[in-house]
């Protein structure tokens, strides 16, 4: 069987081989050469070596740093998967057994990845075409964080929409891959939320389709944490507030992530499972991690302290398995290209994406998840986090030289 693999590996080596010199310059299917390095470079490690310069080599390359961002989203996206299918059948009042429910989810959550990644590669390609340079890779990640971030029950149609905006308006007006100023997958969010309110809130809309066709069990709201705790917080009766602050589910539940939520925001545990894979191949930042948390539960304690409601009286570290924190500190904070890149720049900006999380989610709960906005706000400031701290480096170098001198 191995060999047989490798037969038809070299005969597709060959076969792209023979092929390749049409899509050079001045083959007649040059205008296309972006379109074959794509596909070329998808199927092999590309053979371009450095001409001139110093450069270092290495043999993690962009498209095997996204693609190992990819597996560590596959763990929320397989939960994801089969908590869509949890939900439905829980709505209804059934149980037809794990493979019944995952592929319920499956057959939900599928289309909207294919969508995503339809609508954006597409984007991609003409503009590569129209630009004449490669097609970057960046989008295989965004491609899948778009649908990890959206409610099962989203259209496709807007699913393509809010996909398209963010590779113009998030990558493409900024020069592309490695430009961009804004997370494209927040992006992409954030103009579902305000362009489509009603398919973005409310609690239906986290539970699967066919809701209309079926009666739901007694005691089934779909309301998420969040909704929960913002309409506490509102509620002026003490004790109605009380009431509904209690039906935010146990800790446990909370961590294993059978809640409703965004398809790839509501396991705690597969959230870190990725972020372990991600902190031990270096791919993305630890400190930012760290001090979103630490952010975070700073920001919880202060409300703590005020205790004006019942939504500031949660526990800290409550507030980090409510919603979709995690998921954003972990795969949106941590953007190599829109997240702060000195070492102490990444603490400032974590902390502050902590703290701006928990503090938009309690203060106003016209926007119960803080994360989305704390990102995208931070995003903005990132570059001028790392202008400060290195202005702040040299100016405290060139002070030692001066006493150095003096001495």
């Amino acid at each position: 069987m191995k060999q047989d693999n490798t037969i038809k590996m070299k005969a597709l080596r060959k076969y792209l081989d023979k092929i390749k010199p049409n899509f050079q310059k001045g083959g007649k299917l040059h205008k296309f050469h972006s379109t074959f390095d794509a596909l070329e470079t998808f199927l092999y490690v590309p053979n371009k070596v450095t001409h001139v310069g110093a450069h270092i080599r290495d043999a993690v390359d962009m498209k095997r740093t996204m693609i190992i961002v990819v597996m560590a989203l596959v763990p929320t996206l397989l939960f994801g998967m089969w908590n869509v299918g949890f939900q439905y059948y829980k709505s209804i009042g059934q149980d037809p057994g794990f493979w019944s429910v995952f592929f319920f989810g499956f057959l939900k959550v599928l289309p909207i990845v294919i969508v995503s990644y339809v609508a954006g590669l597409t984007v991609e390609f003409i503009f590569a075409q129209f630009r004449g340079h490669e097609v970057n890779e960046g989008f295989l990640v965004s491609g899948m964080l778009i649908p990890l971030t959206l409610p099962p029950n989203i259209p496709l149609w807007m699913v393509a929409i809010a996909t398209i905006f963010a590779v113009i308006f998030g990558k493409e007006v900024f020069g592309g891959t490695g430009m961009n100023i804004f997370n494209p997958a927040l992006l992409a969010r954030a103009f579902l939320f305000f362009a489509y309110p009603a398919q973005m809130s409310g609690d239906l809309v986290w539970t699967a389709d066919l809701i209309g066709n079926k009666m739901l069990v007694d005691g089934f709201s779909g309301a998420t944490s969040l909704s929960l705790a913002a309409a506490a917080s509102i509620e002026p009766n003490l004790s109605k507030a009380t009431e509904i602050i209690h039906k935010i589910p146990d800790i446990w539940t909370l961590f294993v992530g059978t809640i409703p939520g965004s398809i790839g925001e509501t396991s705690k545990l597969a959230i870190l499972i990725g972020a372990g894979i991600l902190a031990f191949t270096g791919i993305a930042s630890l400190r930012i991690m760290l001090s979103a948390v630490v952010g975070g539960l700073t920001m919880a304690y202060i409300f703590n302290l005020a205790g004006s409601n019942v939504y500031m009286q949660l526990p800290p570290y409550q507030h980090l398995l409510m919603g979709g924190f995690l998921f954003a500190v972990v795969f949106m904070a941590t953007d190599p290209v829109s997240a702060a890149q000195t070492p102490t720049g990444k603490i400032i900006y974590g902390f502050l994406v902590g703290m701006f999380s928990i503090l938009i989610r309690v203060i106003n709960p016209a926007y119960p998840e803080g994360a989305m906005l704390a990102v995208l706000f931070m995003n903005c400031f990132a570059p001028l986090i790392d202008h400060y701290v290195v202005e702040s480096h040299i100016k405290r170098r060139l002070k030692r030289a001066k006493q150095k001198s003096i001495a």
